[in-house]
């Protein structure tokens, strides 16, 4: 196998198939460019040392660590577009849900409701909600839920565990159809759209990442309708680090969420 790729971010075991389907339409697109990529998609549970290994082919990451943790250790490809309602190519944003029966009907009434999120570097589900809290005034005094997943924050606050969470634009339609807790959940608020989920490269081959781009678009062009449907793609955007910038920008969650352990 020559070097690493993943595409982890919306890789649902339901659709597992059409991602590798999608794998190896890129792959064999990035091979008639002269990159050798390898034959499958890396399915570890070690992404974090996986987007900087000097051997990274492509993968996608998630915004809000793009802009920090990764920043100048990764090189940009692309953004895929995907049909999440409302959002522009390349976007997307985040949607707030509670349950149908007793939850929260809007930002403002949060106070006394505990919050699940996926993980404190993701922007969808931490970054987003704590922005649009702070600049409401708005706050969720319990003591939050870490859940590790957005599919666990979803089955989090159906169950009860949890008042709310925040869920990427992309994952919520994929629960709509795959997940039965979603449909326990209701829509009460959306964040504001920011760029949608890139797709990177290790700086090791940064001089190609034009041409992987190239690949990408032709192989999402190439798929069968019916695989683009399952995977929500619509397209690939060319964005710039520049624009992922002002996700960088600090702040301080315990303003909003006074319980958040330290």
């Amino acid at each position: 196998m020559t070097g690493l790729a993943a595409l982890p971010m919306y890789d649902w075991p339901e659709i597992r198939p059409a991602s590798d389907a999608l794998w190896a339409a890129i792959r064999d697109q990035l091979l008639l460019r002269g990159i050798a990529a390898p034959a499958v998609l890396d399915r570890g549970d070690q992404m974090e040392a996986l987007w900087t290994d000097p051997d990274l082919v492509l993968s996608q990451t998630c915004g809000y660590p793009f802009a920090t943790r990764l920043a100048g250790r990764v090189a940009l490809v692309a953004t895929p577009a995907h049909a999440a309602t409302g959002a522009r190519p390349g976007r997307y944003y985040s949607v707030l849900v509670a349950r149908r029966t007793d939850g929260p009907v809007s930002a403002g009434d949060l106070a006394g409701r505990r919050f699940a999120f996926n993980m404190r570097h993701s922007q969808s589900g931490f970054a987003a909600p704590v922005r649009l809290l702070l600049a409401g005034g708005h706050s969720s005094q319990p003591k939050p839920l870490e859940t590790g997943a957005h599919r666990a924050s979803i089955r989090a606050v159906a169950t009860g565990e949890a008042d709310w969470a925040a869920i990427d634009a992309v994952t919520w339609q994929l629960a709509l159809r795959h997940e039965p807790a979603a449909e326990t959940l209701r829509v009460f608020a959306v964040s504001p759209e920011t760029p949608a989920l890139p797709l990177i490269t290790s700086l090791r081959h940064a001089a190609d990442a034009p041409a992987i781009a190239d690949a990408v678009e032709a192989a999402i062009a190439g798929l069968d309708a019916a695989i683009r449907k399952q995977l929500l793609l619509t397209g690939l955007v060319r964005l710039n680090p520049q624009d992922y910038a002002p996700l960088a920008a600090s702040f301080d969650a315990r303003r909003c969420l006074p319980s958040l352990p330290a």
